[in-house]
């Protein structure tokens, strides 16, 4: 009966309030960082392990990270994929895995009954510390990523946003989509796979978060457990920072297609930067906040160019790109591009206004519950507060570092950090004329 009501149990995790959730820290006999959160009210538990083996990780093999943890529960120690879904499904787990341009990770989700939890967490262990990379295996989800990579290849929105990564990132290893290309995949073998997962699947580089209702000293004994048959290794050289582009670019490329898709950006900021809360509130105002954005009001309502325009800020552990975009008809590109700038240059010339940065703050300020009122939800939350070493009490302090922002500060942000002249700009449609 308990199995049948998990996912009951899921869906009604949404009444308890986190924004005070008490986050603790220790490391475990191999030195890997533990996040801990301890909640009540149903019997399960979530549990993330993460490494810092993102898609910046690939080198010259594009997708490799990918590939890998897509790869991890195809098969491990004695057990096949049948065998691992079977194991899972019989507990009531849920399991996943995947990958960023920062990190890798493995997610289970189990009640926390001792003998459906034991399961559960035992066949996560096998996944995470026995992988077969079992050559039949490989060549199925190899031929399957190609697919998906040929597929990519039709699509004018994936197009404009591999040829503006590069635009923005250059030779940095965040300029690379995390699915690699056709020519790069095809070059990965299942050695590439095993040689990967043994540098960058070891304890000194991971960390795990516990949210559920564990206490400490189970939360304690599970960490342990998870990395106890675990290669301790070491952490990998930081990955390089992000050069900001000498001079602003326009590419077009031709695609037939009705409309055309717009990106525009430069690098922005990073999750540890002192302008952060400064550059995110500026941006809930400029293009993040939906139908009531200026990018939307100037080129939506007033002018009726696009159906939708925003823009967002990507932080990562270097600089992410901050970006404006749009789809337009192709005949109203340049006109549409030439107010998405020009909006931008009024936003960093003008600032916002008291008001507008007033309503800005009461949407963040009344939505941060709603981004962590589930167990899943707050791993993530607590996943990111760990992986980017954020204070413990980040949550806590997330209100008064909004409410801390001013006009003035807005304005200074943008004006040292977004410097329009050095836009990178990509569309990617059919031929005005």
């Amino acid at each position: 009966m308990q199995i049948k009501l998990l996912p009951l149990f899921f869906l009604l995790f949404t009444q308890t309030c986190f924004s005070a959730a008490k986050i603790e820290s220790w490391n475990t006999s191999q030195g890997s960082r533990v996040y801990y959160v301890h909640t009540e009210g149903l019997p399960m538990v979530d549990i993330e392990v993460v490494f810092d083996a993102g898609s910046a990780r690939d080198g010259n093999q594009h997708g490799i990270s990918e590939l890998t943890s897509t790869m991890l529960d195809t098969g491990a120690g004695k057990w096949n994929a049948d065998d691992i879904a079977q194991r899972f499904e019989s507990v009531g787990a849920i399991f996943g895995a995947g990958s960023s341009k920062d990190r890798a990770w493995l997610s289970l989700r189990t009640l926390t009954q001792q003998d459906l939890f034991t399961k559960a967490l035992a066949t996560m262990q096998a996944i995470l510390t026995k992988p077969a990379f079992n050559p039949q295996d490989f060549e199925r989800e190899k031929s399957r990523t190609l697919a998906g990579l040929k597929h990519r290849e039709e699509s004018p929105g994936a197009l404009a946003a591999i040829t503006y990564s590069k635009a923005v990132f250059g030779d940095h290893p965040y300029a690379h989509p995390g699915s690699g290309f056709i020519e790069t995949v095809e070059k990965i073998t299942t050695a590439n796979l095993a040689n990967f997962y043994k540098q960058y699947y070891v304890a000194a580089n991971a960390m795990i978060v516990i949210v559920g209702d564990l206490n400490k000293q189970q939360a304690k004994q599970t960490a342990e457990k998870i990395f106890a048959d675990l290669s301790i290794g070491k952490k990998p050289e930081a990955i390089p920072t992000v050069s900001m582009p000498t001079k602003g670019k326009f590419q077009h490329l031709d695609f037939e297609s009705t409309q055309t898709h717009v990106l525009s950006g430069l690098p922005g900021t990073h999750r540890n930067d002192e302008d952060y809360f400064t550059l995110y509130v500026g941006n809930h105002i400029l293009g993040g906040s939906g139908l009531v954005s200026k990018l939307f009001k100037e080129v939506r309502e007033k002018r009726g160019l696009a159906y939708s325009a925003s823009s967002h800020f990507a932080p990562y552990f270097r600089k992410g790109a901050f970006t404006m975009g749009l789809q337009t008809r192709n005949d109203q590109t340049s006109k549409a591009v030439k107010v998405l700038t020009q909006t931008l240059q009024d936003f960093i010339d003008q600032g916002p206004t008291e008001a507008e940065l007033i309503a800005a703050k009461k949407n963040i300020k009344g939505g941060f519950a709603m981004r962590i009122d589930t167990n899943s939800k707050l791993t993530n939350y607590v996943s990111m507060i760990g992986f980017y070493n954020k204070p413990l009490n980040y949550l806590d302090i997330f209100q008064e570092k909004v409410e801390a922002v001013t006009t003035a500060s807005i304005k200074d942000a943008f004006k040292r950090r977004i410097n329009p002249k050095l836009l990178q700009t990509i569309t990617v449609g059919g031929s005005e004329k």
